[in-house]
C-alpha cells in the first residue's frame, strides 16, 4: 500500500516532502534520467503507483496528471559521457541533484528510493522501496521512466539499427546481436562490460 507520507511525519518542519527517483541505471545505452516531485495534498491524483507496475499506457496519462497537479516537479538526466566518466551511481546521484536544484522551490526535505541520496542541502531520507511505499517517490519514478522512455524512442530515430524504440536499451538478446552486427554506437555506455568487450583493445576511458 502506497503511504501519504505527510501524515506520517510529525515533526510540524516538514511541510513539503519531495520524492525522488531514477530511471535508467541498467541500460546500455542513453542518459539516466531523475526526477523530483512534490506532490499537491489538495489536489489527490488516484493510481500512482511504481512505474514498474503500469502500462506504458497508465504512464503515460499519469504524467500528464503528475505535471497538472502537483506543486511542482522537475525531471533531470546525467549523460552517457558522465556515466562513463564517474559511474552509474554516481550519474544517476548527479541526474537526482539536478532534479532537486531545478524546482521552482526548495522542499523541506527529499524522500528518495534506494539507500543512496545525493548531497543536497536540505535534508534527506533514503527508504528502500520506496517506490512502492511512498506516493512522491512512485511519482517521479513515473516522470523518470516516461522521460527515459521518450528519449529512447528519439535515439532510435538516429540509430534505427538496434531496437531502442523496443527494449529502451537494456542488454536484451536483440540488443546485444545488434551491437555485436552493427558495433558500438554513440549512445552506448562505453564503461558497461558487454559494451566495452565490443571495443578496440586500445581503447582507453
Amino acid at each position: 500500500m502506497i503511504k501519504d507520507i505527510n501524515q506520517e511525519i510529525a515533526d510540524p518542519l516538514y511541510n513539503l516532502i519531495g520524492g525522488v527517483d531514477e530511471a535508467g541505471r541498467g541500460p546500455l545505452a542513453g542518459a539516466v534520467f531523475a526526477a523530483c516531485v512534490v506532490l499537491n495534498p489538495v489536489k489527490k491524483i488516484e493510481g500512482i503507483l511504481d512505474s514498474k507496475k503500469l502500462s506504458a499506457k497508465k504512464r503515460n496519462k499519469l504524467e500528464y496528471l503528475i505535471k497538472r497537479d502537483s506543486m511542482a516537479w522537475a525531471v533531470a538526466s546525467a549523460s552517457v559521457e558522465e556515466i562513463d566518466d564517474i559511474n552509474i551511481l554516481q550519474a544517476s546521484l548527479l541526474a537526482m541533484k539536478r532534479a532537486v536544484e531545478s524546482l521552482p522551490f526548495q522542499p523541506d526535505k527529499i524522500l528518495v528510493d534506494g539507500i543512496h541520496s545525493p548531497k543536497l542541502k536540505i535534508q534527506v531520507q533514503t527508504i528502500i522501496k520506496g517506490d512502492s511505499l511512498v506516493q512522491e517517490i512512485s511519482a517521479a519514478s513515473i516522470l523518470a521512466k516516461t522521460a527515459r522512455d521518450a528519449e529512447m524512442y528519439s535515439l532510435h530515430d538516429s540509430f534505427p539499427d538496434y531496437g531502442f524504440d523496443q527494449h529502451k536499451g537494456y542488454p536484451t538478446k536483440k540488443h546485444l546481436e545488434a551491437l555485436q552486427l552493427h558495433g558500438v554506437s554513440l549512445v552506448h555506455r562505453r564503461s558497461f562490460a558487454p559494451v566495452r568487450k565490443l571495443l578496440p583493445s586500445s581503447y582507453i576511458l
